[in-house]
Order: C-alpha cells, then sequence, then structure tokens
C-alpha cells in the first residue's frame, strides 16, 4: 500500500491511538517505522498533540538507545511520523517468556537509564517508561520509543494522563497514580524504570491488583514485594538497587538517572553498590508517615494487647495467692475447731476436719505439725474407745452383776 512516499510493508503493532507500520520510503530506498493515528482526520485533538509532542520531544534527542524520529507530517490529513526502524522485539514481548537473567536485566537497564539521562539533561521527562515501549535489537540493546507522554521540565504544554493511567497503570510513579503531577520530574522516570526491572527479575510487575483502581491504591500505600522473596537466588545488590527505585516519596530514590546507570555499572563490574536496604524498621516508620490515622490506631490496639498480656499473668498471680491465703487461713481455722473438737471427745469429727485438708493433686500441701498430732491424737482416742467397748461387752456377757459397771465404762467413751 503507498502513503504518501512510504510503501507499507506489515503492520508491526497497535496501540490505543496509534498504528505502527514497516514501510519503505520511496526516494531514500529506506526501512522505517511509520506510526500514524488510529482514526487518522478523526482523531481528537488531544491526540493530535499528544502525536506531534512525541515527534517534537524525540527528534531533538541523539543516543544510540533511543530511537531516533526521521519525518513527520500528512497524508490526506492522516498525520504520521517516521522514525528509526529496530528490527527484533519489544520488551513486554520477551518477557512473556519469562524473567531475564539478573545481568542480562541489569545491563538492559544500565543502557536505558543513560539514555534516559540524555532525555533528562535535554529537559524532556518520558513519563510512559514501560516494556512494550521498549525494543529489543537483534544485537540485544534495548531502545526507548513513544514519548507520546513526554513532559518538558519547563511545565510548558502538559497534556492530561487521564486515559494514559487507565491503559498502563503499573509502572506508574506514585506521584502520577495519586495525581500529584506538581511532583512529576526524572525521579518519576527513575520510578518506571525499576518497575521495568522488577518485572525483568520476577516476571511480574511490582503491584497487581484485580482492578485499575486496586492497583494505583496498591502503587500509593502498599511497599513492593521484596523480589528475593520471589525468587531467593536474585543478587541481593541488584534486589537493593531495584527498591531503591521504588520508593514511594521521589527524594529516597536515586537523584538522577546518571548514578542510577552508575550504580547498575558497579553491580555488573562486580563492585560494591553505594545504595543500602531498607530496615524493616525504617519501612514501618515511612508506612506510618503515610498513613498516620491507621498508625494510630494499630499503636493503640498495640498497647491494649501489651496491657493484656503483662497485665493477664499478674492478675492471675494475685489470684492464686489469694486463694492460697484463704487456703491457710481456713486450715489454721480448721485446726482450732479439731483441736476442741478432741478436747471434747468429737473424734468423729476431728477427723472429719482433717481428711479436708489432705492435699489434692496439684494442690499444695498446707499440713504441719499440728495436723499430724491431732491425726496421732484421734487415732489414739479412737483406739482406746474401741478397746473400752470391747472390755465393757466382755463383762456384760461373762457376768450380767457387772452390766453397772460395763454401762459406766461405756459411757466414758
Amino acid at each position: 500500500m503507498q502513503f504518501g512516499d512510504y510503501e507499507l510493508l506489515e503492520e508491526l503493532g497497535h496501540g490505543g491511538m496509534g498504528v505502527v507500520y514497516r514501510a519503505r520510503h520511496a526516494k531514500l530506498d529506506r526501512l522505517v517505522a511509520l506510526k500514524m493515528l488510529l482514526l487518522g482526520q478523526f482523531s481528537s485533538e488531544q491526540a493530535v498533540q499528544r502525536f506531534q509532542r512525541e515527534a517534537r520531544a524525540a527528534a531533538g534527542l541523539r543516543h544510540p538507545n533511543i530511537v531516533a524520529i526521521h519525518d513527520i507530517g500528512q497524508v490526506e490529513g492522516q498525520h504520521y511520523l517516521t522514525m528509526e526502524f529496530v528490527q527484533g522485539r519489544s520488551l513486554s514481548s520477551w518477557l512473556r517468556d519469562g524473567p531475564l537473567p539478573p545481568r542480562q536485566a541489569a545491563a538492559h537497564l544500565r543502557a536505558l537509564a543513560e539514555a534516559m539521562s540524555v532525555a533528562h539533561a535535554a529537559g524532556i521527562v518520558h513519563r510512559d517508561l514501560k516494556p512494550s515501549n521498549i525494543l529489543i535489537d537483534l544485537f540485544d540493546q534495548p531502545h526507548i520509543t513513544d514519548f507520546g507522554l513526554a513532559k518538558p521540565l519547563d511545565g510548558s504544554g502538559d497534556i492530561t494522563l487521564t486515559g494514559h493511567m487507565l491503559g498502563s497503570p503499573n509502572y506508574l510513579a506514585p506521584e502520577l497514580a495519586t495525581g500529584r503531577k506538581q511532583e512529576v520530574g526524572p525521579a518519576t522516570d527513575i520510578y518506571s524504570l525499576g518497575a521495568i526491572l522488577y518485572e525483568c527479575l520476577t516476571g511480574r510487575p511490582p503491584f497487581l491488583g484485580a482492578t485499575i483502581h486496586e492497583t494505583l491504591l496498591r502503587i500509593a500505600d502498599t511497599e513492593p514485594v521484596a523480589p528475593r522473596v520471589l525468587d531467593a537466588k536474585l543478587p541481593r545488590d541488584l534486589e537493593t538497587i531495584c527498591l531503591k527505585c521504588l520508593e514511594k516519596e521521589p527524594a529516597r530514590r536515586y537523584p538522577t538517572m546518571q548514578e542510577l546507570a552508575n550504580e547498575l555499572g558497579r553491580y555488573l563490574n562486580r563492585e560494591p553498590i553505594r545504595a543500602r536496604p531498607v530496615s524493616p524498621l525504617a519501612r514501618a516508620q515511612r508506612w506510618c508517615r503515610r498513613k498516620p490515622a491507621l498508625a494510630s490506631s494499630l499503636f493503640l490496639i498495640l498497647i491494649l494487647l501489651l496491657i493484656l498480656i503483662i497485665g493477664a499473668p499478674i492478675a492471675i498471680i494475685r489470684i492464686d495467692r489469694a486463694r492460697v491465703d484463704a487456703e491457710r487461713r481456713s486450715y489454721s481455722a480448721d485446726m482450732r475447731l479439731a483441736s476442741e473438737a478432741l478436747r471434747n471427745g468429737a473424734i468423729g469429727q476431728v477427723q472429719e476436719l482433717l481428711r479436708a485438708h489432705e492435699p489434692r493433686k496439684g494442690a499444695e500441701d498446707l499440713r504441719g505439725f499440728e495436723w499430724r498430732y491431732l491425726r496421732h491424737a484421734a487415732d489414739q482416742s479412737g483406739l482406746l474407745t474401741q478397746q473400752l467397748q470391747g472390755l465393757a461387752a466382755t463383762l456384760i456377757f461373762r457376768n450380767p452383776r457387772l452390766i453397772a459397771i460395763g454401762s459406766t465404762l461405756y459411757n466414758l467413751q
């Protein structure tokens, strides 16, 4: 199909707004990638502005890892731009086959960081870095494309991101996910590269929700799962670099793209990196600063739990002591009653009071000398009574004349 000076050879891909063809420039006999708006002359003004912005932003950048823009124009009302044709696959296509080896992922990210360092130096923030916007050529070199949402650092000519956010939320920085446009800057692209590195290492984006809204909430409020939790064989230094890029606060990320590139270079050269892992305590403190109301509620609950954990054993000890004291007072009172009963000859009452304080299994033995003395005295008194009763019976049955004497002895019990 002929399109102006270009021959369209095949479709390479399309997105929500544009379609890309492999094309040949007839006059120069050069292969290019030609991009045009899907709706052609019926495209919205915003779509045309974004399209033109992509051309202007990328046209001023010169770096081997940024897809170069060749031409921009219209054919019968259809806007188009042509760019360098990169023979290969997108990074998103590569990741469908699984994670990349750590060193390959680090090498790709270093090249991308160096390319974006050039863009930032030229005053351009990409704002839409994601695997589908990165092309991997036949020599395993990454190339950044699609600067349609690029923003000049001077703040001029901003375009709303509402429609875009619904398309690719997984790589948005928290300041974009929550609409804090005043915080958008180079650190925004650093976060997106960190999200790309995370997926290259683990095979999944750092945040996945059942809905777009849930994903955006997790980006804003939830800490990402550490890559080594998903794959313990991943290098710790590379995990540290990745998580520093994914910090919620832009000021806590790497200060510049070049510093990120240098850090990845240290890892690739097997040199010590400068970033340090964030401790669990520091992460908890940052979470508390993001959610002060919830943190206060959890703190109060924790205090109540500590009171219960510490106070319950103390209460149990006090209750046990009170029980033991009560048992000791009861024992002392019963021993006095038993002693009095012994003096009155009520041996049965003495024995009943003594049996009440025989130790039960697991209980404290409160018996002392007094219990044993009373037990012995009661036993002796009981034996004497039995002997006197036996003697009285013998006298009665052998000599009726001694009934009176036997009765008297019987009464002595």
